[in-house]
């Protein structure tokens, strides 16, 4: 008698028990055999249905719509854990690629997906990470083409671990980059600082606190593309992610070789975010962020880039935190509340446990 967990065989077909009686990941859904491919067709193929997707290819066949040039961009996504106020592994995934990809003033297109899953993972978890997954690539309007998954034994990886590569447009005649920084730009942040890294250390419990705080993950393509639109003087877009605000201005000012320099006073930071660093002896300059903008923007339109944004959803609290200076070169200063400067380094070092 076959055991009950046992494919069964009916006039010599094998019919695969439903994939929702495997309530955990096992090696063979990694094996490359029929459990892996019901484990695609029924978690991945579902949630992420699309023409490319379904010729079932080594590759997804795609036509981007560029008229000059492509941004192609990829990420590794190794958060813990895997859900937490705001967001989760999944959404963290899409939107941190998509975001990627628009900061050279691109239109996000296509996206693919590998998974490392650890034996053990519920399957139900694997469904939850899945369907934001869709569901924050349907709002950032871009589709999941193309993908892989691979099983490592117990104990081996944090649940999952998700890579993901981006592709899209470059809006015609535009020219964005880090090396473009001009003295006499205003820099803009689109939102409060801090936001996704202390929401990840709470959700954690480990530190000793509690914050009433979401994660700001976020797919900022629209609010890109409606800057651009209302600006042919935007210079520089970056995502303050890991290193956080203070270490991407770092890089902008070594990669135009400039000087950048912003007050203390109009960073804004919210006080659940600016009390837990304290208390934990961060500083919310370093801390990731995942839905935030830099804008570094000619100064004639700099009210207008920043009223724009404002009426986005995603960047009602932005504001113009400095500008861009010819020296100190490659340097970062900021005006304390008190009136003198300081420097604002590059981060050294792991400030934070991993959060993205």
């Amino acid at each position: 008698m076959a055991d009950h967990n046992d494919p069964v065989d009916i006039q010599g077909a094998v019919c695969p028990i439903p994939l929702q009686q495997k309530e955990t990941i096992v090696m063979g859904h990694g094996s490359g055999g029929k459990m892996m491919h019901d484990l695609i067709k029924s978690v991945f193929s579902s949630a992420f249905d699309n023409p490319v997707l379904a010729a079932s290819n080594d590759a997804g066949l795609v036509t981007p719509q560029a008229t000059d040039s492509l941004a192609v961009s990829t990420d590794a996504h190794v958060v813990l854990p895997l859900f937490f106020p705001g967001g989760d592994i999944g959404k963290l995934a899409v939107c941190g690629t998509v975001n990627d990809v628009a900061m050279l003033g691109a239109k996000p297109e296509y996206l693919t997906a590998g998974f490392i899953l650890e034996e053990g993972l519920a399957v139900e978890t694997l469904e939850r990470v899945v369907a934001s997954m869709a569901e924050s690539a349907k709002e950032a309007g871009v589709q999941i083409v193309a993908g892989d998954t691979k099983v490592v034994e117990r104990g081996k990886a944090d649940g999952m671990y998700i890579t993901t590569a981006g592709i899209g447009s470059v809006l015609p005649d535009t020219q964005i980059g880090g090396q473009y920084a001009r003295p006499g730009d205003k820099v803009i942040i689109s939102g409060t600082l801090g936001d996704h890294g202390i929401a990840v250390l709470s959700a954690r419990g480990e530190l000793g606190f509690e914050a009433d705080l979401k994660s700001d993950i976020a797919p900022l393509n629209q609010m890109i593309a409606e800057i651009i639109a209302a600006s042919k003087h935007v210079h520089v877009l970056r995502d303050p992610t890991r290193g956080g605000l203070a270490t991407s201005l770092n890089e902008i000012a070594r990669q135009s070789t400039v000087g950048i320099t912003v007050e203390e006073t109009r960073i804004p930071v919210q006080p659940v975010v600016q009390s837990a660093c304290e208390m934990l002896g961060f500083d919310p300059l370093y801390v990731a962020n995942e839905g935030k903008l830099i804008v570094i923007i000619a100064p004639e339109d700099a009210d207008l880039v920043l009223d724009t944004i404002k009426q986005n959803c995603y960047g009602t609290d932005a504001s113009i935190i400095g500008e861009v200076t010819d020296e100190p070169a490659g340097r970062v200063l900021m005006k304390t509340v008190i009136g003198t400067h300081r420097v604002v380094d590059i981060l050294t070092g792991e400030m934070l446990p991993r959060i993205c």
